[in-house]
């Protein structure tokens, strides 16, 4: 990770974002990061915005807590829209780490067509950012790095999602979705991996949309049209952005922060259980 880390340091736009988000921050905190960065384990790193896609980072570290909550030994995550490939395979090799802090297991799935952006549908599909053919893959190259837990599946969303269905997720639960395919229609077709029984998922899966801010984005076109419309469809499915977490990060100006979102699996058993058998919890009172 360090060689891909200097890599990325000679792309200008990573260090546009730095001066923005990292070098903003107090001096103090990203002086403690030194240290973190040296000594810390992995749960400190990710508090510290130390790994690379940070959004990747706390995603898998987040839903890995929740699944070792409840009991789950392996969980699933999932990238809609693959391209070059760096993302899934930034995926990979993060639940890798993630796996030997928590002990929880990853399955993970990439999704794409393989030949590059499908031809737009309407303007729902942002036809003034995004063209056929954009964002090829090099099918041969990416599946050689590919480990034995992560599956490239190729074609139209619309089609190869049907894959899913006969896969019985109660033993590792969907919990993490990285959407990233641009378009409205490629979204919608995406967001159907929401519509399983409820034992197929975390209580809470945790998604990034990548595509809501450009300066053409907005609620009606592209991703945040799709997870606006699925919500209003699916009440007991609502998605919706994270609304506390910036507060609850040490460094407050990453972008990433305003991309997480969650999708609440109102029906899933474990918010339903009206008796749970769990202890009672018992306020201390420091005024008696």
């Amino acid at each position: 990770m360090s060689f891909v880390f200097l890599k990325k340091l000679s792309n200008r736009y990573i260090w546009n974002r730095l001066l923005h988000e990292r070098f903003s921050e107090p001096l103090h905190m990203n002086f403690l990061s030194l240290f973190v960065l040296l000594l810390g384990n992995l749960r400190q790193k990710i508090d510290f915005d130390l790994i690379i896609r940070q959004n990747h980072a706390y995603g898998l570290l987040n839903v890995a807590d929740q699944a070792k909550q409840l009991g789950y030994k392996r969980i699933s995550a999932f990238e809609f829209g693959v391209a070059a490939g760096a993302g899934l395979l930034n995926l990979q090799a993060i639940a890798k780490k993630v796996t030997a802090f928590t002990g929880v297991g990853f399955d993970i799935y990439g999704f794409d067509g393989g030949t590059g952006m499908p031809p737009p549908k309407s303007y729902k599909d942002h036809p003034e950012l995004y063209q056929t053919g954009d964002f090829p893959m090099d099918f041969t190259k990416l599946s050689e790095k590919l480990e034995k837990n992560t599956q490239l599946v190729i074609g139209p969303i619309a089609e190869s999602i049907g894959k899913l269905e006969r896969i019985d997720f109660s033993d590792a639960p969907i919990a993490f979705i990285s959407l990233d395919v641009d378009y409205y229609s490629s979204s919608v077709d995406a967001l159907n991996l929401l519509k399983y029984e409820a034992s197929n998922y975390l209580p809470r899966v945790v998604i990034y949309l990548d595509d809501v801010e450009e300066l053409f984005h907005n609620s009606f076109c592209g991703e945040q049209a799709a997870v606006n419309e699925f919500t209003s469809q699916h009440p007991l499915r609502p998605i919706e952005k994270h609304p506390f977490l910036r507060g609850k990060r040490l460094f407050k100006n990453a972008r990433w922060i305003d991309h997480i979102y969650q999708c609440h699996v109102l029906d899933h058993p474990m918010r339903n259980d009206l008796e749970p058998s769990r202890d009672k919890t018992v306020l201390t009172n420091p005024y008696l």
